[in-house]
C-alpha cells in the first residue's frame, strides 16, 4: 500500500536561536496510508498540534519533509496553497471559526475558494451538510442560533465541503455530550466509507481510539516512541501511563489482574476482548 502522506525526518524548533528556544518534533518519521483511520495521542504539550499542522501546510519544517502523494508540498506556493484543499483540517472547538451569517455560506466558504461553479458549491454544500448531520432547513439559519453541537457540525460541513482526501480532525468531540459525540464520530466515519478518505483523528478518549482507529501514533516530547494497531500500542499500557496517558479503562483492568499472577493477555481494551481473553483464561485453566 502506498502512503498518500510521507513524513520525512520533520523537526520543528519554535523560535530558533533565541532563549525561548523549543524543540516541537524532534526528527520524526511516519508514513500514512490511503483510506487508513489514524489515531494521534499524547498529553497535552508533546507536539501533536505542532505535527497535524505540518500535513496540510500550515506550518513549514524547520528540517525534513512532508510529502502528499510524493511531493514535497513545500516544493512550489502553487502546491501547498492547493494541499490544504486536499488536506482539510478541524481544529480543536471549531465553532469559534464561524463568521459567515448563514449556516450556507460558511459551508460554502471553501469551495468558493476552491473557485468552482455555483452548480457544484451547492451540491458540495448540501452533501456535505448531510455527513454532518445537518437538515436543509438549518442551512439558512444563522451559525449563532445554533447550538455548540451543531456549530460544531457545520464546521466539520465546511471543510468536508472541499471534499479532501485527508481530513484532519483535532479533538472534535471536546466539550459535548456522549450521544453527541457518538453522532459525530459516525457522521465521520460514514465520509471516509463514502469517499475512501483517509482520517487522521486527535482524541484524549482512549476508548474512541481504541475502538475507531485502525493505528495508532503515539507522541511524546517531540518523538513518537509507539506507532502500530491499537493492540499494539496499548499492550505497552504501563509504559504509556507513564508518559502521563490515560489508557482504556479495560486495558488498566487487565494489566492489574496480569500484575496480580493471572496469565492472561494485557493488550485488551474493549468489553468484547475482555469478554474473550476470560473465557480463553478460564477454558485454559479448565482444559477446555
Amino acid at each position: 500500500m502506498e502512503p498518500i502522506i510521507e513524513i520525512k525526518n520533520l523537526t520543528h524548533i519554535y523560535s530558533p536561536n533565541t532563549p525561548f528556544q523549543q524543540t516541537a518534533l524532534d526528527n520524526i518519521s511516519l508514513d500514512i496510508y490511503e483510506g487508513e483511520y489514524l489515531g494521534i495521542i499524547g498529553r497535552t504539550g508533546s507536539g501533536k498540534s505542532t505535527l497535524i499542522q505540518h500535513l496540510n501546510g500550515l506550518m513549514r519544517p524547520t528540517s525534513g519533509q512532508v510529502l502528499f502523494q510524493g511531493q514535497d508540498i513545500w516544493s512550489s506556493k502553487a502546491l501547498t496553497h492547493s494541499i490544504r484543499f486536499r488536506v482539510g483540517l478541524v481544529f480543536q472547538y471549531p465553532e469559534y471559526q464561524l463568521f459567515e451569517d448563514t449556516v450556507y455560506k460558511d459551508i460554502a466558504f471553501g469551495p468558493r475558494n476552491m473557485k468552482l461553479e455555483e452548480g457544484e458549491i451547492d451540491r458540495r454544500v448540501r452533501r456535505a451538510a448531510a455527513f454532518a448531520g445537518l437538515s436543509d432547513q438549518v442551512l439558512q439559519r444563522s451559525p449563532f442560533e445554533l447550538s455548540g453541537g451543531q456549530k460544531r457540525r457545520v464546521a466539520i460541513a465546511g471543510v468536508i465541503a472541499m471534499e479532501p482526501k485527508v481530513l484532519i480532525l483535532d479533538e472534535p468531540t471536546a466539550g459535548l455530550d456522549p450521544a453527541g459525540a457518538a453522532s459525530i464520530l459516525e457522521n465521520i466515519e460514514a465520509y471516509r466509507r463514502a469517499n475512501g478518505a483517509t482520517i487522521v483523528f486527535v482524541s484524549h478518549s482512549m476508548e474512541d481510539v481504541a475502538r475507531l482507529t485502525d493505528r495508532l501514533v503515539v507522541v511524546s516530547n517531540g518523538t513518537l516512541p509507539y506507532v502500530g494497531t491499537p493492540r499494539e500500542v496499548f499492550a505497552h499500557g504501563t509504559d504509556l501511563e507513564a508518559l502521563g496517558l490515560a489508557v482504556p479503562a479495560m486495558n488498566r483492568v487487565f494489566s492489574r489482574v496480569r500484575a496480580l499472577g493471572v496469565d492472561i493477555d494485557p493488550a485488551v481494551y474493549t468489553v468484547e476482548q475482555a469478554k474473550e481473553a476470560f473465557l480463553k483464561a478460564y477454558r485454559g485453566k479448565e482444559g477446555v
